[in-house]
């Protein structure tokens, strides 16, 4: 029997730079998914310059009426760019996974020595992605048509962002492991999980405005703590970064969670065999 020429190759390669191998080849297979399609990018586009458009808008109104220029910009157009950076990066997330059950791809692979964990970081590389792609023009335009520079938040805007993203990965852990336990029926709480948010983690008003009862709830939740500081720092000019490492150390125990539930639903499916027969 002739004897193989060189060394056997193995079929799941181990070590931090197959790690990483896999990792950007998930990213890569998205990124050419987006970079081929304009409606995708159209539609990546559309939704954050409309909302940014009707509250620049009402802004002027006020500013016409209030006098509260200033701090009418400040706080309408710079809390919906950054509400804007959590869905986007949200749906980037969650979307990416609904991709691979829709083409039926998800079961092909959990079968290839992709990990749970490589799969999780490519999804959330991608997410950053689609969040540039649709957050950059609009953000140039806010400026070009308002006059608001969201980065003359100064350094302030670098934690306001780590942590909007940091939340926008564990809310899509949440919708993708539901849909992993409840099937293609729990599709829709992918997209509007990040929404049940909206009146608890107070982007255009003040914790303060809360209820009682309620507000102990809005700090357990990470984006809270940056929309209170976005105003703190538009308002008052300073910067809490006490506030900012509470939203940080939250976001690592909502992420260290969603990743150990989000494994283990996989892992269930996995042994159903439910990951081949979900799909369109």
């Amino acid at each position: 029997m002739a004897k193989p020429i060189g060394k056997p190759r193995l079929l799941a390669q181990t070590g931090p730079a197959a790690t990483v191998r896999r990792i950007y080849g998930i990213v890569l297979r998205y990124w050419f998914t987006i970079r081929s399609s304009w409606p995708r990018t159209a539609e990546l586009i559309y939704w954050p310059l409309l909302q940014m458009l009707m509250w620049g808008f009402l802004q002027k109104y006020l500013a016409s009426t209030t006098g509260l220029a200033g701090h009418a910009a400040g706080l309408f157009i710079g809390g919906v760019l950054l509400w804007d950076i959590l869905v986007r990066s949200q749906l980037g997330f969650a979307v990416a996974f609904l991709e691979e059950i829709w083409s039926r791809n998800l079961g092909h692979l959990m079968m290839s020595p992709l990990r749970p964990g490589e799969l999780v970081a490519g999804l959330a590389v991608i997410s950053v992605l689609k969040l540039a792609v649709a957050m950059v023009p609009v953000a140039l335009l806010a400026y070009l048509i308002f006059g608001f520079n969201v980065l003359s938040l100064g350094f302030a805007f670098a934690f306001f962002f780590a942590n909007l993203v940091m939340s926008s990965w564990w809310l899509g852990l949440i919708s993708t492991g539901s849909v992993l336990r409840w099937g293609l029926g729990a599709e829709s709480f992918a997209w509007l999980v990040v929404f049940l948010l909206l009146p608890v983690v107070c982007v255009y008003y003040p914790l303060a405005t809360l209820p009682g009862w309620l507000q102990p709830i809005a700090q357990a939740l990470p984006p809270t703590h940056v929309f209170e500081g976005l105003r703190a720092v538009v308002l008052e000019g300073q910067f809490r970064g006490g506030d900012m490492l509470v939203a940080f150390a939250l976001n690592l125990i909502y992420l260290g969670l969603g990743y150990a539930v989000f494994r283990w639903l996989l892992e269930d499916a996995r042994r159903a065999g439910s990951l081949v027969q979900m799909g369109e």
